[in-house]
């Protein structure tokens, strides 16, 4: 597909909708998972799954460092016609990604315990959430090769093949849940097993591509690899740490409940938490259908294309942003029926946190698709404040200070504060950067 004549329109629809299948299927199955687990074992089950989530941020993160990160130079030298040096950065990052998923692996299998004392496990939730990661350790290089494949087909013309991979894994996840959690009777451990076969049949599709026809994805010696190495990395880095945060988040809300609240809070926090991931998801799927557009008409110079690309994906994010904060404002306690087995407390506290937290849902798809935007653009500085802003540092000093200041329950505001903050950065250098698209004058 030419990214630079094509009906821009259809394009960039047709890129939304496999990204958004994508993305949907990935939230669904995450969600499968706690939902499995909670009807098996009650809160302390949904509990643990909410203390493992750091886990799949971080490894999930590293896959996007290398794709992203990768994808975007690999695009913008495919707008210039530069196709041999295009693939100098396909090759150094799946390099890359080979050394951080053997880091990773090692780590996960040797340093489980200490991780989840880290992430907040207590001597009650720690058996749990060791079974559940116990069959994911052995699939940690997929889910980083799976991620980082995924953005260099998408890139290479061929993105509906990334969310056939997904689809596929996700499906065998979900009836996998319910067959090894409960037909298998494996509780907790069934559910980690399910999605680590899942992540092989992704795996697997994905590859399918290198024997397409489309395919033009080759393994050459990339020239001044150490170079191309940091460039990845500074691009990729946002986008990174945009599920980083996710994790870092996850250990300080973790921390800050159990504090100031209790097991019963941190229950209903994993439960919003996943509510998050699918908004997110979406937000993903709006700056993954838009970044090998702008980054190959950025490259050619077509900054008209561009600007509209932006337009189609501000109208997108405001759906996604409207939709998830009128749902969990309107019907809360439909998640916890859904994803748990509720209790009268549950029930009882559950409104008023999804409520609070779930306001932060209507900005948080446009800070989250301006980190890939400002990628494209090659900005990197501001797309490195976007996501290091929301998800550390003013999110971190709202969720330490708002209880000790206001009480416990002001925890809750600390994500919606923080997403209206860097909203009004983001819109402020969205419009900066526009305004200097090559082509516009």
């Amino acid at each position: 597909m030419d990214l630079r004549n094509s009906n821009l329109r259809k394009t960039f629809f047709q890129y939304l909708i496999a990204s958004f299948g994508g993305a949907l299927i990935s939230s669904i199955y995450s969600i499968v998972d706690l939902a499995m687990v909670g009807k098996y074992q009650g809160a302390e089950g949904t509990a643990a799954i909410a203390l493992i989530s750091p886990f799949w941020n971080v490894i999930y993160s590293l896959g996007l460092l290398v794709g992203i990160g990768g994808a975007v130079p690999f695009s913008t030298l495919r707008g210039k016609s530069e196709k041999s040096k295009s693939n100098e950065y396909f090759t150094a990052s799946v390099i890359a990604g080979i050394v951080l998923a053997l880091i990773t692996w090692v780590v996960m299998i040797f340093f489980d315990r200490q991780l989840l004392l880290v992430f907040g496990a207590n001597e009650t939730l720690m058996p749990l959430a060791r079974a559940y990661i116990y069959p994911i350790k052995f699939a940690v290089p997929l889910f980083i090769f799976n991620q980082m494949l995924s953005a260099f087909v998408r890139n290479d013309g061929d993105p509906s093949l990334a969310t056939k991979g997904v689809m596929f894994g996700g499906i065998f996840n979900v009836f996998g849940d319910y067959f090894f959690v409960f037909t298998m009777d494996m509780g907790i451990m069934g559910a980690g097993l399910a999605t680590a076969i899942g992540q092989f049949f992704t795996f697997l599709i994905i590859i399918t591509h290198f024997r397409s026809k489309l395919n033009t994805l080759k393994w050459v010696r990339p020239q001044a690899i150490l170079h191309k190495w940091k460039v990845i990395i500074t691009t990729g880095f946002s986008t990174f740490f945009v599920d980083v945060a996710m994790g870092i988040l996850t250990v300080f809300f973790n921390r800050q409940i159990m504090k100031y609240l209790n097991t019963n809070a941190l229950a209903i926090y994993g439960i919003v938490a996943n509510i998050g991931t699918f908004a997110q998801c979406c937000a993903y799927s709006v700056g993954q259908a838009a970044q090998p557009i702008i980054s190959v008409n950025l490259g050619a110079g077509k900054g008209k294309r561009v600007r509209s690309v932006l337009r189609y994906s501000l109208v997108a994010v405001a759906f996604f942003g409207v939709f998830w904060t009128v749902l969990s404002l309107s019907v809360p306690n439909m998640y916890v029926k859904l994803l748990t087995t509720p209790t009268d407390e549950l029930l009882a506290i559950a409104p008023g946190i999804i409520r609070k937290y779930g306001l932060s849902f209507l900005l948080q798809p446009l800070n989250i698709f301006s980190t890939y935007y400002f990628q494209a653009l090659m900005k990197r500085r501001t797309s490195f404040t976007v996501s290091v802003s929301r998800g550390a540092v003013i999110s971190g000093i709202l969720i330490y200070t708002l209880p000790a200041l206001f009480g416990a329950d002001s925890i809750w505001f600390a994500m919606p504060i923080t997403e209206l903050v860097v909203a009004v950065y983001v819109v402020i250098n969205m419009r900066r950067y526009t305004r200097q698209l090559p082509g516009l004058a």
